[in-house]
């Protein structure tokens, strides 16, 4: 199995999310098989917000990992959680033979902070209890909560100072905002390779949903194609393609550390993409090697 932290960088990681439930998991090991096939360095599974998924996840990762002999990355939340209760979702993974998790705090419901009010908190707890490899969240244009830059810099100091490996950025459509946020980050000290979160928007109501949680900017150019080719998917589709690989392309320029392409389970727009990119990709690896 390939060890991701010792490749050769930029890195190129995929996130899929798990079906809702207890369905049948056929669907998901489709997409798994054909994102396997275009040898990712890794692959994220997210965590559900409550009920089977989170369970989903824990089995994801692992036959990822153990059959797939690709290293996978277990999402966990820690909101409304006891330390009992974490003790044992993670000595669950530990088991399955899960090595890299990424830590987050989840959404606040009505079930309150219990132990863990923080994202830092969890990653706290873990490297004090546990010897999993820590991978973060962090936002190129600041959480949707954070009242500032600042602040939201602040909280991103705290979880690397807790001890996290690797970031992964929130999805964005400016890489302008990335190379800002990127610089802030060095100055302040924090050495943890950043992964930059691509989306490829492929349809209006994606990009509007896209934008309402998680408070990316939609930048002119983005604007339009929705308004050029948003009554038309197929078209959409592919202006979505070709605006994220350039973006990638650009990342790729800027000496990014990684790639993270947040597929949405749809595996022939992630080997599109990858068709497009892999040739930057890996003669950037050569050299840098």
């Amino acid at each position: 199995m390939k060890n991701f932290f010792k490749l050769d960088k930029p890195t190129l990681s995929f996130e899929i999310f798990p079906p809702k439930g207890k369905g049948d998991l056929s669907k998901i090991f489709d997409t798994v098989d054909a994102l396997a096939s275009l040898d990712p360095d890794l692959i994220s599974v997210t965590y559900g917000a409550g009920g089977t998924s989170r369970e989903n996840t824990a089995e994801i990762a692992s036959r990822i990992q153990n059959d797939y002999a690709i290293p996978a990355l277990a999402h966990l939340t820690c909101i409304g959680s006891t330390r009992e209760e974490m003790r044992a979702t993670l000595g669950r993974l530990r088991d399955m033979g899960i090595k890299n998790i990424l830590a987050m705090r989840g959404d606040i419901d009505g079930e309150g902070t219990k132990d863990f009010a923080h994202a830092s908190d969890l990653i706290r707890f873990i490297n004090e209890n546990y010897k999993f490899n820590i991978f973060a969240a962090c936002y190129p244009e600041k959480h949707i909560e954070a009242y500032s830059m600042e602040e939201d810099l602040a909280h991103l100091s705290d979880k690397c100072r807790f001890g996290v490996d690797v970031l992964i950025s929130q999805l964005f459509f400016d890489n302008a905002y990335f190379y800002k946020f990127r610089d802030s980050v060095r100055k302040l000290g924090i050495s943890a390779p950043i992964e930059a979160g691509i989306m490829p928007v492929t349809s209006p109501s994606q990009i509007s949903r896209m934008v309402t949680m998680c408070g990316a900017s939609m930048p002119p150019a983005v604007q339009k194609i929705v308004r050029a080719y948003g009554h038309n998917s197929m078209a959409m589709r592919e202006a979505g393609i070709a605006y994220a690989t350039n973006q990638i392309i650009d990342l790729l320029a800027e000496g990014v550390d990684g790639i993270h392409l947040y597929t949405m389970n749809l595996p022939e727009i992630a080997k599109r993409i990858c068709e497009n990119i892999r040739g930057v990709l890996y003669s950037l690896r050569v050299k840098r090697g």
